[in-house]
């Protein structure tokens, strides 16, 4: 591969390496493309991400979009990836300020809002509720939901003093979630209206500064439990606020909204020494 054109996007402080591979400048299916994913992603040696997200054509909506997590892994979908995405493709001129966009969970539907992307999302699916859950240090009381990805959700008094490394890479690997794992989510309510969040992510294999699927599967599982009411304003690691809209049905939620920033961070070329050391 030559030089690849790149633009680098953070939303609410997760970061993404995001190509227009359109016209298949690179090939995801080559043995070596899972090295090339963790090294782009590699900080202070490369580039450095969360995860690249890849731009390519599919029927019937604009683009599809595809994620690869910073260990090389492709996941399901990104909820903060799909809105850094969205804003890519429309400042690339791929799309209008309104778009369709196929991911591994479903089609999404997005629009530029200024600043802002606001994204609605698949509906969420395996919603649970006061589910117990050992670990090391005895039994914790958690929800889970599957937003796109799967994710636990601890109810925490103070976020500043919990070992999110520790009791999420415990959660991540535990063996009730073989052989896919999940992501860890540690939430405290501030009000009706607004939670704050700790998220260890799958892939990462640590804490992130946000977690877009993760603030979906967090508002909605606190409202399963009548802790908040939509909309929901989530605050992040990275101080960014995330706003999630849905309505709760049953057992599920409907017409799911991710709202907030997508910011381009630079813009500029992959060389090879980018990936080759």
């Amino acid at each position: 591969m030559n030089k690849i054109p790149f633009m680098k996007l953070s939303g609410a402080g997760n970061d993404f390496v995001i190509i227009n591979n359109l016209n298949k400048v690179v090939d995801s299916t080559e043995s070596d493309f899972m090295s090339f994913v963790t090294k782009i992603c590699q900080r202070r040696m490369s580039v450095g991400a969360d995860g690249i997200l890849l731009v390519e054509s599919a029927d019937d909506v604009n683009f599809r979009m595809r994620y690869f997590n910073a260990d090389g892994g492709e996941v399901e979908t990104c909820g903060n990836g799909a809105r850094c995405i969205s804003k890519f493709a429309y400042l690339n001129g791929i799309v209008s300020e309104k778009m369709r966009f196929l991911t591994n969970a479903g089609i999404y539907e997005a629009e530029v809002v200024g600043d802002n992307v606001k994204v609605g999302m698949s509906d969420p699916t395996d919603i649970r509720i006061n589910v117990p859950l050992t670990l090391e240090d005895g039994v914790h009381t958690v929800g889970f939901a599957n937003s796109g990805v799967p994710h636990v959700v601890f109810f925490v008094d103070d976020l500043e003093s919990t070992d999110v490394f520790d009791l999420g890479q415990q959660t991540r690997y535990h063996n009730d979630f073989k052989p896919a794992g999940t992501n860890a989510n540690f939430i405290n309510i501030h009000s009706q209206e607004m939670i704050e969040i700790r998220t260890y992510e799958r892939g990462v294999e640590n804490e992130t500064l946000a977690c877009g699927t993760g603030s979906i599967a967090s508002a909605i599982v606190s409202a399963k439990l009548g802790k908040v009411q939509s909309p929901v304003s989530v605050k992040t690691a990275s101080g960014v606020i995330l706003k999630i809209h849905f309505e709760l049905e049953d057992n599920t939620a409907k017409n799911v909204y991710l709202e907030g920033d997508a910011r381009v961070i630079f813009v500029g070329e992959l060389t090879p020494e980018a990936w080759q050391y």
